[in-house]
């Protein structure tokens, strides 16, 4: 997450395979669209933490990212090629943008 100037991390979690991961960053967008306007009740571990959106905007194009199939198979494809994932949506009405980002560590790899 980041206003222009700060930036923060609002979670991490460390998944065995490259498709857990998509699922976990889908799950975190939904979670976070659905979750405009109200605090989101559905935490599980590992969930990153609640946004609060001042625009419709951001959630939008979460929701849009998690749903189209299309960017789904991108997503998977970019992870199986060994890149990491960017997701990056804006909230123009206070210069918020969050960003979900999954890549492949190794085992020892700290977060």
């Amino acid at each position: 997450m980041s206003d222009g100037r700060r930036y923060a991390s609002l979670g991490a979690v460390a998944l065995r395979n490259r498709r857990l991961v998509l699922l976990w960053l889908r799950r975190q967008a939904l979670r976070l669209a659905n979750g405009h306007g109200s605090a989101v009740r559905d935490e599980a571990p590992g969930d990153v933490r609640a946004v609060l959106f001042h625009s419709t905007d951001a959630p939008e194009s979460l929701r849009c990212w998690a749903t189209d199939a299309y960017r789904q198979d991108d997503a998977i494809r970019t992870l199986e090629a060994g890149f990491p994932l960017h997701f990056t949506v804006a909230d123009p009405a206070v210069g918020l943008c969050v960003t979900l980002a999954g890549w492949h560590t190794s085992p020892a790899t700290p977060l």
